[in-house]
């Protein structure tokens, strides 16, 4: 047992520091294209650095692997810092992070820059929720959590088809740069706005980050999640060589689509947010199954360019929605255990990207798109039979009480 310094009370007047908020924004905006730019540059990364797209894949793996890593056990390594010194340093591995991989002369230090981005996705998304409840009332938290979440779904947006056009015109070299500057620009701007946050010891908790998993209903709800993000990125992941080389897109075109990924999911987003306001488990249940069909749509229409535009659409549209309602479940499911709960997520989910990058990868290089879209759709399938069985055991616990 120890004291848990991670857990933060509000802040001691009613001030909102909402400069803080936005820097942690734009933070946010750098580490979701930072983490997912490889999508969109994997054949120009792979034909640079003489490698195949599963192995450049794997960047996206290794980046999750250590991001599950740091999210696990970040709060106890940091127990004892002032979380402005935390958050400052991870803001500065980032910008580290953006000048190893950009000039990356090999595979191994490439892979190298892709890990410190790992620490800081899994450090940060770990600490982000109780920092803001250091800078925010509590009746204004909800909006300084839409204002975080507001540069994923920016970032998520245009991550992709702006990669894509740098990469053409500047060199997937140049389009990681790009990043940096702007990284740069949130670290200056959360040391102008971040006050000191010393760590305030309330209680005791368990070394036993897994304890939750001893709870059913729980690690059923893991379960689907993790099928979800697996299934989901052993598709993604390879998207764009499967543009080029079965659908035969040019570099135009395929911006082109990629921002309509972006769009459609942005869409998404915004749909399922009302959506779960009425209803959730129809949306954790069908998104999934909805998404196993546009994958092996993807094999049917993959040949002809304008219906694999509509699949497309179809996949960020769902895809980039069908995670949102698991923090509502979460909520439900472990009430009294947020904070540890919402670390277990974070790991899930990063540990489900690696697996699927990876095993997309391997799919890929080995056997070919269908096996790895294929693979990919009987995944999401396996996510909406858990998310079955995850209402079935949440209607019975409120039919008993």
């Amino acid at each position: 047992m120890l004291i848990d310094s991670t857990v933060n009370t509000r802040i001691e007047d009613e001030t909102a520091n909402w400069g803080a908020v936005f820097a942690m924004s734009l933070c946010v905006f750098v580490l979701i294209a930072s983490e997912f730019l490889p999508v969109s540059l994997l054949t120009p990364i792979a034909s640079d650095l003489m490698m195949t797209e599963g192995q450049t894949g794997q960047t996206i793996s290794v980046s999750g692997i250590f991001a599950v890593i740091t999210s696990l056990y970040v709060a106890v390594i940091t127990r004892t810092m002032d979380r402005r010194v935390v958050m400052l340093t991870l803001t500065f591995i980032m910008i580290l992070s953006g000048f190893v991989v950009t000039f990356a002369p090999n595979y191994f230090v490439l892979m190298v820059g892709r890990a410190l981005l790992g620490i800081v996705i899994g450090g940060f998304w770990s600490l982000s929720t109780a920092t803001l409840m250091r800078l925010l009332p509590a009746e204004a938290l909800p909006k300084g959590l839409a204002i975080l979440n507001g540069g994923n779904a920016l970032a998520a947006t245009v991550a992709a088809p702006v990669g894509s056009f740098l990469g053409e015109s500047i060199g997937w070299r140049g389009a990681f740069f790009t990043i940096v500057p702007l990284a740069i620009i949130s670290l200056i701007w959360q040391m102008k706005t971040f006050p000191s946050m010393k760590p305030i010891h309330i209680r005791v908790i368990s070394l036993n980050v897994f304890k939750l998993f001893g709870r059913l209903e729980f690690s059923i709800g893991m379960a689907a999640i993790l099928c979800l993000f697996m299934g989901q990125f052993s598709l993604s992941t390879y998207m764009r060589p499967f543009l080029e080389t079965v659908t035969g897109m040019t570099v135009s075109r395929l911006s082109f689509t990629l921002l309509v990924l972006g769009v459609t999911g942005f869409i998404g987003t915004i749909v399922v947010g009302r959506l779960l306001s009425k209803t959730l488990f129809p949306i954790l249940i069908g998104w999934p199954f909805i998404m196993s069909l546009i994958g092996l749509g993807f094999i049917s229409f993959g040949s002809d360019e304008y219906s694999t535009i509509w699949v497309v659409a179809a996949w960020g549209f769902i895809g980039t929605s069908a995670c949102v309602g698991w923090s509502v479940w979460l909520a439900n499911v472990a009430p009294n255990d947020m904070e540890q709960g919402g670390g277990l997520m974070v790991a899930v989910i990063q540990l489900a990207i690696t697996l699927g990058a990876g095993i997309g990868g391997v799919l890929y290089d080995h056997h070919g798109y269908k096996t790895t879209f294929s693979t990919s759709a009987f995944i999401l399938l396996c996510a909406a039979a858990l998310s079955f069985i995850a209402y079935r055991m949440r209607y019975s616990v409120r039919a008993t009480s």
